[in-house]
């Protein structure tokens, strides 16, 4: 019984019924949203000009504000609703405005990008070009909270949130750049994520308007819901196919980028060759590296791309560049070159040991540090002595590294304080292998 109370009490926190408008509102709300004519049709042309002047500029602000003025979502949602209640008069409408919108978007976008002296294509227009299984989770969970909001009697900021995450702009002005610049693979990709986010926003509010039971608004047989929930079904997995394809290739990219800096970093020096400059092409997986120094022959370029193998990237296309070569050694320099190679082998040899030697001092301080906070504890203790060393024992190939302390004391320590110094130094060390020694 306690279980169900609790059931009952957290399904209390998510119930919508207490909230909601009322269904002839909501109905009136959303038939509202779908016209475009007037002062609508005004505002969408103004936020196309806006989002492609953001797109053309390469700034996220503006992009924002664009969306945040545009009326998009209105049919969109008007086709969610009107195929949950059968209202197909209601669908027809929404669906021809829609189609009028996007007419309209598409020529504002095209006559922009068209006149702009600017046609480089910038981040934020490349990135409406690639659309991926994680646009289709923004799109239906943005448009889930859409649908929520129009219905409840708190609408608060969520659908200026909605319009901004979905992100329906952008992509039709991207779509518009492509058609001005003769960019069909720009246009199509554009084109491709703004009917993602169009089908899920739409199928959210289908969902939600089910879900909350909105009135059927026409008769309808049970052979003719079949027959449109089929339809919408195999809508949706048309939709998400490609999606899901380019999220794969997205992940996997986004796996050689990160082998490949690897990679890069552990060649980054090689046989007195300093690299000066890398480019990383994960879409091509190709890699392209400029050294400079001594010339690099065939042989040492065939172990730079051997190394590749070490981080799982031996299938991508390596090119290795010559850029500063001193590639005429003759008798007069060849000392020169022999002295240069041999002051940057001391420079790494000189490194190496101011690292070993600061290691070393920072032993000194870390048992400094150590016997000022024990010795609040344990007063008794009155010197402390910090090191680290190899442990060798039978049976071990190889040593066990360990730190041992040696604490000097005034007076004895009980046993069970001991236990209580060993275990506070395995914390504050975080280290298991501690011996802790006493004089």
């Amino acid at each position: 019984m306690k279980v169900i109370y609790i059931i009952r009490k957290i399904l209390y926190f998510f119930n919508l019924e207490s909230e909601l408008e009322n269904q002839d509102s909501v109905y009136e709300e959303i038939k509202k949203g779908i016209i475009f004519k007037g002062t609508n049709l005004w505002i969408l042309i103004f936020a196309i000009i806006v989002a492609s002047v953001g797109l053309n500029m390469n700034s996220t602000a503006v992009i924002i504000g664009a969306m945040l003025i545009s009326p998009l979502m209105g049919p969109i949602n008007g086709l969610g609703y009107s195929i949950a209640t059968y209202d197909f008069d209601l669908f027809k409408k929404s669906l021809k405005n829609f189609a009028f919108a996007i007419i309209a978007s598409l020529v504002a976008s095209t006559t922009y990008f068209a006149l702009s002296p600017i046609s480089t294509a910038h981040s934020e227009l490349l990135a409406r070009t690639s659309p991926t299984i994680y646009d289709v989770l923004i799109a239906l969970f943005g448009g889930l909270a859409g649908i929520v909001a129009i219905s409840s009697k708190q609408k608060g900021n969520v659908i200026p949130g909605v319009a901004i995450s979905t992100a329906l702009m952008p992509p039709l002005c991207t779509a518009g750049y492509g058609l001005a610049t003769g960019q069909f693979d720009f246009f199509f990709g554009a084109f491709y994520l703004f009917t993602i986010n169009t089908i899920f926003i739409a199928i959210a509010s289908v969902w939600i308007s089910q879900l909350l039971k909105f009135p059927i608004r026409s008769l309808i047989d049970n052979r003719k819901k079949r027959k449109i929930e089929r339809t919408i079904n195999f809508v949706i997995i048309i939709v998400l196919l490609p999606s899901i394809y380019f999220g794969y290739k997205l992940v996997k990219q986004e796996e050689f980028l990160q082998k490949a800096n690897q990679y890069v970093l552990n060649v980054s020096h090689f046989e007195g060759n300093y690299l000066l400059k890398h480019d990383i092409n994960p879409k091509l997986r190709k890699i392209v590296l400029v050294y400079g120094g001594t010339a690099l022959l065939d042989k040492h370029k065939s172990e730079i791309i051997l190394r590749s193998s070490n981080f799982n990237i031996n299938d991508a296309a390596i090119v290795i560049e010559q850029g500063l070569a001193f590639s005429s050694i003759d008798d007069k320099n060849i000392e020169v070159y022999k002295l240069k190679e041999q002051i940057i082998s001391l420079n790494e040899a000189l490194t190496k040991k101011n690292a070993e030697f600061d290691r070393l001092i920072n032993q000194q301080k870390i048992g400094q540090i150590l016997f000022n906070e024990i010795k609040i504890f344990y007063p008794q203790i009155n010197g402390c002595s910090y090191s680290e060393s190899l442990f060798y024992k039978d049976k071990l190939s190889v040593p066990l590294k360990t730190t041992i302390i040696i604490l000097s004391v005034k007076r004895k320590i009980s046993a069970a304080d001991k236990i209580k110094i060993n275990n506070w130094f395995i914390q504050r060390l975080k280290q298991k292998e501690i011996k802790v020694l006493y004089e």
